[in-house]
C-alpha cells in the first residue's frame, strides 16, 4: 500500500480509503489509485481487511465425519448442499470455508469460531451428537444445524421432516400394491433413523408386520452400498419393493437389482430420499422424496445471521415432497 501510495504521490491512508470505495476520495483521485493498483497486481488482503475493521466475512460449513457410514464430500447430497449455500453466501458477501471434522468430536467445530478463521458456521447433520451441539450453543458458538428438531435443543436448526418422508415413500409403495418392501440404508442414528421409523409406521398402519429380513444396512458410498445388496441378493430373500434411505443408496441398488436380472418396476419397485439432480436421470428414473435445499440454504444463511447478532432464531421444518417417477411406476 505504501508503494501505490508513493507512485500516487498520495498517504497510505488514501489509497486505504480509495481501494475500499470510500466517497470522501474524489473520483479523479480514485480512479488514478485503482489504476495503479490495477498495473502493480495489488489485492486487499480479505484476512487482514477483517481484522482492521473488526469485521469477519468468512462463514464455515462443517460436513461431520463419520467412520462407519463414510459418507463423503462428494456425496450429492452434500454437494448439492454445499453449492446452495455458496450461492446463498455469495449472494450476501460472505466467503465460505469448508471443514471436516470427526462427527465423534463436534466440539472441534469451536476451534473454527474461537481462532477468528470464521464467524459463525452451519453444521450439516446432527448424526446422534445433539448432546455435543448443544454444548457448542452452551460455549456461545455461533452456528445453525440441518437436522431435525429435538426435544431440549439449545441450537437453531433448519431440516424436513425425516420422518414423514420416511414414511410416504414407505406408503406409497405400499399403495403400488408392494407387500414385501425392504429398507436400506443406516437405522440408527441421524436423519436415515427418523425415515427408517416412518418406514416402521407405514407397515404398522397398513397391517403389516416389520420383518428384520427385509432390512438392508448400508453404508452412503456407492460401492459399499452395490456391496450390500448383492450380498442381500445372494440371500434369495424376496422383495417387490425398496426404499432407500438416500437416493445414492437407491440409485446403487438398482444397478445391482437390474444386473441381477430384475425388472424395476415391474418386479422390485424402488424409492430413494433427496431427490438430487442424478434421481432425474437414472434408469429408470427414480422416484424420491424431495427436500427443498435452495429453501433450506437460504433459512440456514438467515437463521445463522440472526444468531451471530446475538438473538434465538425458531428452528424451522421445511416441506418434503414425494416425486413420483418410473422407478415405481408400470407403463
Amino acid at each position: 500500500m505504501a508503494d501505490i501510495a508513493k507512485l500516487a504521490g498520495v498517504s497510505t491512508a488514501t489509497v486505504s480509503r480509495a481501494l475500499n470505495g470510500s466517497e470522501s476520495i474524489r473520483p479523479e483521485t480514485r480512479e488514478r489509485i485503482m489504476a495503479l493498483a490495477q498495473a502493480h497486481q495489488y489485492t486487499v488482503h480479505a484476512g487482514a481487511k477483517n481484522l482492521r475493521s473488526g469485521e469477519n466475512r468468512t462463514l464455515g460449513l462443517v460436513i461431520p465425519y463419520r467412520a462407519s457410514l463414510r459418507m463423503q464430500v462428494t456425496d450429492p447430497f452434500f454437494l448439492s448442499m454445499l453449492g446452495h449455500l455458496a450461492d446463498a453466501m455469495t449472494e450476501s458477501q460472505y466467503d465460505l470455508l469448508l471443514s471436516r471434522v470427526n462427527a465423534d468430536h463436534l466440539d472441534e467445530c469451536a476451534a473454527l469460531y474461537e481462532s477468528g478463521r470464521v464467524a459463525g458456521m452451519v453444521v450439516v447433520g446432527q448424526w446422534d451428537h445433539h448432546d455435543q451441539l448443544n454444548a457448542l450453543a452452551k460455549r456461545r458458538v455461533p452456528l445453525v444445524v440441518w437436522g431435525a428438531m429435538l426435544p431440549d435443543q439449545l441450537y437453531c436448526s433448519v431440516g424436513s421432516d425425516n420422518f414423514k418422508g420416511g414414511f410416504e415413500a414407505t406408503e406409497h409403495l405400499i399403495q403400488k400394491g408392494r407387500k414385501r418392501i425392504a429398507f436400506m440404508g443406516d437405522f440408527s442414528s441421524g436423519e436415515a433413523k427418523f425415515r427408517f421409523e416412518g418406514y416402521c409406521q407405514a407397515l404398522e398402519k397398513h397391517g403389516m408386520a416389520l420383518d428384520p429380513q427385509l432390512l438392508i444396512p448400508s453404508p452412503f458410498t456407492p460401492l459399499e452400498a452395490q456391496q450390500a445388496m448383492h450380498h442381500f441378493c445372494d440371500q434369495k430373500i424376496k422383495i417387490d419393493g425398496l426404499f432407500a434411505a438416500s437416493d445414492l443408496v437407491a440409485i446403487n441398488a438398482m444397478g445391482v437389482l437390474t444386473a441381477r436380472g430384475f425388472s424395476i418396476p415391474k418386479d422390485v419397485a424402488v424409492v430413494g430420499y433427496d431427490d438430487v439432480d442424478a434421481a432425474r436421470h437414472s434408469f429408470p428414473p427414480l422416484s424420491t422424496i424431495h427436500q427443498p435445499l435452495d429453501l433450506a440454504a437460504r433459512a440456514l444463511l438467515e437463521c445463522l445471521q440472526e444468531v451471530m447478532q446475538g438473538r434465538q432464531p425458531s428452528s424451522r421444518q421445511l416441506n418434503s415432497e414425494l416425486m413420483v417417477r418410473a422407478s415405481t411406476q408400470r407403463k
